[in-house]
């Protein structure tokens, strides 16, 4: 009597069990937190390559954000060093983009003076200031880079158009004609949160805008000619717009961003276009909540991160997906299994691909798996 009697009692607890395990598995977390508690809220990240001991590329990462923080790891996040730039430590280093352990470039954001340009050859021991502005509309917003020494840097307008400097031999900078660039409306500007908001390939440049109005610039030929076109995506307060634009295969673009000051707003947030930017369609399924960037993974498949969590499409921006709730402000993908990313107090998150069929994309040599990481100055 008493076997069966309590073998009818366990029956029905186990399928419970098992739909907790179900549900468990079908929203797997695709962030994990490596170091946090740093006093910056850090908004620049990238992720370059360097050859291991037996010639093996492996990932070496930067980070960078406010209180003149500068972060780099060359053993996949586990331990941090910190960096200094001589007179830099109140500076609000908002992005910045690797090519190897020993070069980068370091953008400063603020007014005038405190917008800067740096760059290191010698793994951040040392930085040399490459651009400055005194004029106090000068404002460094992002910057991108299509090699090692040619590259762009995005500033609000000046004289009601906006500005757009670039480097084509990694040492002088100076800025692209204006002349053909559509005029920026009263109270539009580019926003700093990701430094992504601006995108280059090849010689195309696109960059998103807020305030007034979320548009996106486009430009075929390097900068000396533009055109703009309106998306749907929030606008019309100065804390709304475009936050980050990224660009995909086939012409496919995809731009996030809505209104910071309601982060958990899931309105007009994302948006894609897949003719090369000329129109856009607003997600049928939007993110939770503003998002500050978005990067792509591969084959329809893009992140998004913000202030209030993270989200996944695996359809090319139609539908997106709620996966973790982590504050976080910039993006970087190396490859489909290698990226971070950053947001206040010092948080670095790794990236983690629960995707089981891309396996065949996985690099020849083994990953550990990230633990709680160090940072030593």
């Amino acid at each position: 009597m008493h076997g069966p009697a309590r073998m009818r009692s366990v029956r029905p607890i186990l399928p419970f069990l098992l739909s907790l395990f179900s549900c468990a598995t079908v929203q797997p977390q695709w962030w994990k937190v490596q170091t946090s508690g740093i006093d910056s809220n850090l908004r620049g990240i990238s992720v370059a390559e360097m050859p291991d001991a037996k010639g093996v590329p492996v990932p070496v990462v930067w980070a960078s954000g406010s209180n003149g923080a500068i972060l780099k790891s060359v053993d996949e996040g586990k331990t941090w060093k910190r960096l200094r730039v001589n007179g830099g430590d109140a500076l609000d280093f908002r992005g910045i983009v690797a090519f190897s352990e020993k070069v980068a470039y370091l953008m400063s954001s603020g007014e005038g003076e405190e917008s800067r340009i740096y760059r290191t050859t010698d793994g951040g021991e040392t930085w040399k200031l490459q651009y400055t502005d005194k004029r106090k509309e000068f404002f460094l917003d992002a910057m991108a880079c299509l090699s090692e020494t040619h590259c762009f840097a995005l500033s609000d307008p000046i004289d009601g158009k906006f500005l757009l400097l670039n480097t084509t031999d990694g040492e002088d900078w100076n800025p692209l004609p204006r002349e053909n660039m559509p005029a920026a409306l009263p109270g539009e500007g580019a926003f700093a949160a990701s430094n992504t908001c601006l995108a280059i390939s090849g010689e195309e440049i696109f960059f998103g805008t807020g305030g007034p109005a979320a548009r996106v610039f486009h430009s075929l030929d390097s900068g000396r000619t533009w055109t703009d076109a309106e998306t749907p995506i929030v606008s019309g307060k100065a804390s709304a717009g475009i936050f980050s634009l990224t660009i995909g295969d086939d012409n496919r673009i995809m731009a996030v961003g809505g209104d910071y000051k309601e982060p958990s707003r899931p309105y007009r947030v994302a948006a894609h276009s897949v003719d090369g930017g000329k129109t856009w369609q607003l997600a049928a399924q939007q993110p939770g909540g503003y998002r500050s960037a978005v990067a792509n993974i591969d084959d329809g498949r893009w992140v998004a991160v913000g202030p209030s969590g993270e989200d996944l499409t695996d359809d090319s921006g139609a539908h997106w997906k709620h996966t973790d709730s982590l504050n976080l402000n910039a993006v970087a993908l190396l490859d489909v299994f290698t990226g971070w990313a950053v947001g206040p107090n010092g948080t670095i998150a790794r990236f983690v691909n629960h995707t089981p069929h891309e396996i065949r994309f996985r690099r020849p040599h083994s990953r550990q798996k990230p633990v709680a990481a160090d940072v030593a100055d």
